[in-house]
């Protein structure tokens, strides 16, 4: 294939492409504000992992010995 052949079929496949991802493209948000709300999001997460494994552990002076 020519180099000519070649580049005029890759600018166009390439132009097909960004208009497709332009209807994919999510709203642009700050990296900032991600990372905070995903430190948020595993805080959460965290807190509620431990208080559920609190609450269902059996306490150490439940159990009694003969």
């Amino acid at each position: 294939m020519h180099a000519d052949v070649h580049h005029l079929l890759h600018s166009a496949r390439a132009s097909e492409l960004q208009g497709e991802a332009t209807a994919f493209r999510l709203p642009r948000t700050s990296l900032r504000s991600r990372v905070g709300w995903t430190l948020v999001e595993v805080g959460l997460r965290l807190t509620q992992s431990r208080d559920t494994a609190a609450t269902t552990a059996p306490r150490a002076g439940a159990f009694r010995t003969a």
